[in-house]
């Protein structure tokens, strides 16, 4: 996933503590380097690991409790009540461990995620090994969190703070959205960001509601309202844009805002379909989320990928659209660049570091393989994947998690459902 997308048939990766030394064919890789430690590859596919660009991740843990529901009903009635009962720092730990392990076995090596208690998100990725994008939620109404806007922007300062050297872990800002934050929020939030040097994160025209709600508001479609308020630049990750039109495709181009694209997400609650096709056009680099396994309900980005390209097909009537490479390309490379870590990930060339993932092809639905990228794309799935490296370490190694007790973290995850549901 270099900027020529190129392929190495018979290939072979040299890893020296956590970068990447070089690529080539085995046969090159093998005269010139040797090493005790060597992962063999028969039959495999090698690729960066996937960048799943916004979730919610503790939210595995309500996972099914409020299915088939619109949005608003859904996070009124049933989501934040429930968050405002179970949410704590223990919660979090445990939750963020389940949907890492995930996450993990799906190929992905890199969240960007939004919510509370993020100190306890952090702690957890940093034991089971896997990178991550924290974003401290921000909101102009009291939770479990925080009493206040000023309190919940303090909380983010002060994770920024502890975490801001830490070779996993980037701090992120994170206003929730405009139907929950006031324009006076969200400058806060930014001024926050710009000086501590940290991405936003932000729910953007997700619904047809929250457009009409902001309109009513402000008299301004979502995006011009941010850009009149000075919020948005390359230094954001706006999850969603189901509902933006020409004018604000134009908006996110021009600024250079990242876009997470969550398609089953807004599928499952027919929120509506971005037009993914219409931003590439203009320029705008589109990525892939999963949201939140409440309303997902998975952390898969394959599936989010293949879900994405046929669907857009479908939308555009044009067969070329998103075609495979570019797809892949989303959920890698551009990932990484969205969250300001294209110099660090996204792809497997020399410097960059170690965060990589190989896929077994010695499977019936990915026989016989012409075209790597349309198996990873139309026929690749998570049970697939079956190691991954973040970091330059082994996490997993035969699909078995290194890291961690599996079986210890769906124990937590099974007692926190007894408590949950009351059984």
């Amino acid at each position: 996933m270099d900027e020529s997308l190129s392929v190495i048939e018979k290939g072979a990766v040299a890893i020296s503590g956590n970068k990447v030394v070089e690529t080539g064919t085995s046969r090159e890789i093998f005269q010139k380097y040797i090493s005790e430690n060597i992962v063999k590859g028969d039959g495999r596919v090698v690729l960066p690991g996937l960048i799943n660009t916004h979730t919610h991740a503790a939210m595995v843990y309500f996972r099914g409790i409020a299915d088939d529901l619109p949005l608003t009903d859904w996070l009124n009635k049933h989501i934040w009540p429930a968050e405002n009962k179970w949410l704590s720092p223990e919660f979090i730990a445990d939750a963020v461990e389940l949907a890492c392990l995930e996450m993990l076995k799906g190929g992905i090596t890199t969240y960007s995620d939004m919510y509370f208690f993020e100190d306890a998100a952090g702690v957890a990725c940093k034991r089971i090994g896997m990178r991550a994008v924290l974003g401290s939620g921000i909101l102009d109404f009291p939770s479990v969190s925080a009493k206040s806007t000023d309190e919940y922007i303090e909380n983010a300062e002060r994770f920024a703070q502890n975490w801001k050297d830490d070779d996993l872990i980037k701090p992120c800002i994170a206003p929730h959205a405009l139907y929950t934050c006031s324009p006076e929020t969200l400058k806060k939030s930014k001024a926050k960001a710009e000086k501590l040097d940290l991405p936003l994160h932000i729910h953007l025209s997700e619904t047809e509601w929250e457009v009409r709600e902001v309109m009513t508001r402000y008299n301004k479609r979502p995006v011009k309202h941010l850009a009149d308020i000075g919020f948005i630049d390359e230094t954001v990750i706006a999850a969603h844009c189901t509902w933006v039109d020409d004018m604000e495709i134009e908006l996110l181009a021009k600024h250079r805002v990242g876009v997470s694209h969550c398609i089953e997400s807004n599928l499952k609650l027919a929120s509506g379909f971005a037009p993914v096709v219409s931003m590439l056009s203009e320029g705008v680099k589109v990525t892939f989320g999963t949201d939140g396994a409440a309303s997902n309900n998975d952390l898969n980005i394959l599936s989010e990928m293949s879900t994405t390209a046929k669907l857009h097909k479908a939308l555009s009537n044009d067969p070329t659209v998103l075609d495979a490479r570019t797809v892949v390309l989303m959920a890698t490379r551009w990932g990484a660049e969205v969250l300001g870590l294209g110099q660090k990930v996204g792809s497997i060339e020399r410097g960059k570091i170690a965060d990589i993932i190989s896929i077994n092809f010695r499977k019936p639905h990915l026989t016989p393989l012409y075209n790597v990228y349309s198996h990873i794309v139309y026929a690749a799935m998570a049970s697939d994947v079956e190691t991954v490296m973040i970091n330059g370490k082994i996490i997993v190694n035969d699909r078995k998690l290194l890291t961690a007790d599996e079986s210890e973290i769906l124990h937590k995850a099974g007692k926190w459902y007894e408590k949950i549901s009351g059984r």
